[in-house]
């Protein structure tokens, strides 16, 4: 029998406890050749610190024989499944383990030898690996838009590597969104790309360096420009209020105008109106990969113990203004405030729910994702490959998250040209696909139109009722 990660991290495997099981992940061994010992972990964005950081959801591996499984970069062991005290010091563990299979090598060394178990597999780098899917017989159809909550495509981005140089070409957006019946996209620019970078192990952004003063905000006038130019070549429709969302299954692939991270505030409420007006702005998340002005992030220790107090101000104006906003990577502490500051519903883009989520983990506990449900917001299920096989498993992802929080509150984030290693949901030409999936993960036919568009159609109405009238183009 197959395991899934996402039962790992919600604490749903002890009824495997002694059975002979399966399990695909990334594994991590003391150092490069043969090893009868290691560990496999979800995600390949690890290395031996972060196995002690994350013990809970990393399960110990001891081989029936040696095993070298050379420049592996994810694989399926079969195994005995030992949890609790059998399993101690850790969580979890395979007993007994064999390869079942070994996918897609490396160009460089799996293991790098370290103390404790080393570094995990690095990737072929940024968005390499990201291919099409096959258009589907027939697009996804519906009564009301189909909505990403969250997403790069088009190479939105300005990359580390376009800074100061010529920016990528953009990539198709419009064909695939019609291919796949995707209405609407929340087109986030990325606002911190100066001072943040991809880690030595190549599987995580971190922060590296403070900004120059006015850096971020020069940053994100060049990252909207980009995105506008992204709008006009691919005849976008931009979504600027709830006549616009209404109108886009009619009118054709549109956008919501989005930045992940306010960085390019640099503490100046005064900017939020100016994106509003200039590049309608209508979706706002407050934080990225570096703490800001405005809090704190998951993925770093806390400095400020969550929201700032300009963050609140900040959430207040975009409340005012009929900005939604989006408290992705923000740890519980800045989300709890968030939730007391708010009269308008919250939207957290794209994650995924895990029982005991680690101290640095972009998941989050059920308590968590009730303080999005509480404001009558949505929760954005992302296709992240090292917590999800396929699409069926994020299928049912959502319905664990459904269950936890209703249907209702569930919506899809897919971080399109966002990830590092592709992930599984990759092409607007997979909705159908995707669709079909949430039915066979007991989703019913409104449920699946709820989680696809009409969930994040009501937040955006209700944050933009008694909003400003947007400025004429």
């Amino acid at each position: 029998m197959n395991i899934e990660w996402g039962a790992i991290e919600e604490g749903e495997t002890e009824r495997f406890d002694g059975a002979l099981v399966e399990l695909r992940g990334f594994f991590v061994a003391p150092a490069p050749g043969p090893s009868s010992y290691g560990a496999l972990v979800a995600e390949a964005a690890c290395c031996g610190g972060d196995l002690l950081l994350h013990r809970q959801t990393t399960v110990e591996v001891s081989f029936a024989a040696s095993a070298d499984m050379g420049t592996a970069r994810r694989l399926t062991l079969a195994g005995r499944w030992r949890e609790g005290a059998a399993a101690a010091p850790w969580r979890f563990r395979l007993e007994e383990a064999r390869v079942v299979a070994v996918e897609s090598p490396l160009p460089r060394r799996l293991f790098l030898g370290a103390a404790a178990l080393g570094l995990v597999a690095c990737s072929t780098g940024p968005f390499g690996a990201y291919s099409e899917a096959a258009p589907p017989a027939a697009p996804l159809t519906s009564d009301g838009p189909t909505i990403d909550i969250h997403s790069h495509a088009g190479q939105v981005i300005i990359a580390r590597r376009d800074l100061g140089g010529s920016p990528r070409a953009f990539t198709p957006l419009a064909a695939p969104m019609r291919d796949g019946g995707m209405n609407v996209v929340c087109l986030a620019i990325v606002a911190d790309t100066p001072t943040t970078r991809v880690s030595a192990d190549g599987q995580r952004f971190e922060p590296y360096r403070a900004p120059a003063p006015g850096e971020l905000y020069e940053h994100g006038q060049a990252a909207f420009a980009r995105a506008a130019s992204l709008i006009e070549q691919q005849g976008l429709h931009v979504v600027v209020d709830v006549a616009s969302l209404r109108a886009a299954p009619a009118r054709g692939p549109s956008v919501i105008v989005a930045s992940e991270g306010a960085d390019f505030l640099e503490g100046r409420l005064e900017r939020v109106d100016e994106a509003w007006r200039v590049h309608r702005l209508r979706h706002l998340q407050l934080t990225h990969y570096r703490v800001n002005e405005l809090g704190d992030i998951q993925t770093e220790p806390p400095v400020h113990g969550g929201l700032t107090d300009f963050g609140a101000t900040v959430i207040e104006r975009c409340n005012a203004l009929g900005i939604v906003v989006d408290v992705a990577h923000g740890p519980f502490a800045l989300v709890e405030r968030a939730a007391k500051v708010t009269t308008r519903p919250l939207v957290l883009s794209h994650t995924s729910l895990a029982a005991r989520p680690g101290p640095r983990s972009r998941q989050i506990s059920v308590e968590h994702a009730r303080l999005i449900a509480d404001t009558g917001g949505v929760v954005g299920v992302w296709p992240n490959a090292g917590i999800y096989a396929d699409l069926d498993a994020m299928a049912r992802g959502a319905r664990r998250l459904a269950d936890a929080i209703g249907a209702e509150h569930v919506a899809l984030g897919s971080d399109m040209l966002g990830f590092i290693t592709p992930p599984v949901f990759r092409s607007y030409r997979q909705l159908p696909a995707y669709a079909k999936a949430l039915r066979d993960a007991g989703f019913a036919v409104g449920e699946v139109e709820q989680v696809l568009g009409a969930n994040y159609q009501r937040v955006f109405e209700a944050v933009l009722a008694g909003a400003p009238s947007a400025p004429r183009s």
